[in-house]
């Protein structure tokens, strides 16, 4: 009977430890369901915003441009001197053309490059010289636009002179020819008689200074090549070091390594960068601006200045001098043009990246 009253006080004691602990554990249950609550609220939050901030953008560039699309020819002419006699939609489209031209340029350019510095980086540089190297291509990515163009035009212009001079000397009298001789391609009734015809001599037919749209197609090129690099690299150092192993177990080069192994698995991240890059490449501005001389034809006249501008730099150009009104909604329109095909970029980029994941 005198262990009673002490195995009471030890079982009250052992019970009470134990509804202490439970107490606690439903504390701290319910204290991590009110922070996944709270993260839940705020990630839906912020997804929501970019949604509403996107619609906010959208509304903004439709309402401010839409007496734009709903002026007459006569309108734009007299309002919008800018447009060089041009109605909207001739002035929107040649502006269009140029972007879409100078980025194809660019992406033509960067793409391969890029592709083989990331490789070159991942599989055949040393480790030391492969971090030192990684390194500087990250930081060209922060150099800002305006410095690229700098370089640009007083650097690289005339570097590149001599180049398009050769490019001209050889393929002119091929083009000529083609033109001369080949049916339905001569400029009376062939296909050379319309400007948007590639295949004719003036593609090729260089006028210094290089202020053109493939010169600024180049400067694109090293502009995003920083960025298709970066991403690129990274890709190509997440392939299975089995599958590289097995490869080369198997009598493989290294070459063959990388055709067989990393390229395929890299695919979808090498979509993925090329189409950040050409999102960046869609957008520049100031780089463009200061290479080239704008004009507003649509023809491919690549080598000659004064045939092509794109949808920013004209923006950039225009709008500190243009009076509001209808002028300013011009330019306006034009900027919901490259809103949307940025939407559309990114949209196909999707599609691309999701179905080359798949397979």
């Amino acid at each position: 009977m005198a262990n009673t009253p002490g195995a009471s006080p030890k079982a009250e004691k052992g019970s009470g430890g134990k509804e202490q602990k439970s107490t606690v554990t439903f504390g701290s249950r319910r204290a991590r369901g009110r922070a996944d609550a709270t993260f839940k609220g705020f990630a839906y939050g912020a997804g929501i915003l970019i949604i509403l901030t996107l619609g906010a953008v959208f509304i903004f560039l439709l309402v401010e441009s839409y007496p734009a699309y709903l002026a007459t020819s006569e309108e734009i002419r007299k309002g919008a001197s800018f447009t060089q006699g041009l109605n909207f939609w001739q002035y929107a489209g040649a502006a269009l053309f140029g972007t879409i031209l100078a980025s194809l340029i660019a992406l033509l350019v960067a793409v391969p490059l890029s592709i083989g510095i990331a490789l070159f980086i991942s599989h055949y540089a040393s480790r030391r010289f492969a971090t030192g190297l990684g390194y500087i291509i990250d930081l060209l990515a922060a150099i800002p636009s305006v410095v690229f163009g700098l370089w640009g035009i007083r650097t690289l212009e005339p570097m590149i002179r001599p180049i398009f001079d050769w490019i001209e000397s050889a393929l002119g009298p091929i083009l000529q020819w083609w033109v001369d001789y080949v049916p339905f391609m001569g400029e009376e009734n062939g296909l050379a008689r319309f400007d948007w015809w590639p295949l004719q001599p003036d593609l090729v037919n260089f006028v210094p200074p290089a202020r053109n749209i493939l010169m600024g197609g180049l400067v694109l090129a090293i502009m995003i090549i920083p960025i298709i690099t970066s991403l690129c690299r990274e890709v190509f150092l997440q392939t299975p070091r089995l599958l590289e192993e097995a490869a080369l177990g198997l009598g493989a080069t290294r070459w063959e390594m990388i055709k067989m192994t990393v390229l395929p698995m890299g695919r979808s991240g090498i979509s993925s960068a090329s189409m950040l890059g050409l999102g960046r490449a869609l957008g520049e501005t100031m780089a463009l601006l200061m290479v080239l001389s704008p004009g507003l034809a649509v023809n491919f006249a690549i080598m000659s200045p004064g045939q092509h501008s794109t949808i920013a730099s004209q923006i950039a150009l225009n709008f500190p001098e243009a009076a509001p009104g209808l002028p300013s909604q011009v330019l306006v329109g034009i900027g919901f043009l490259l809103f949307v095909l940025t939407f559309i970029v990114n949209w196909g980029a999707r599609r691309i990246v999701a179905r080359t994941s798949v397979k």
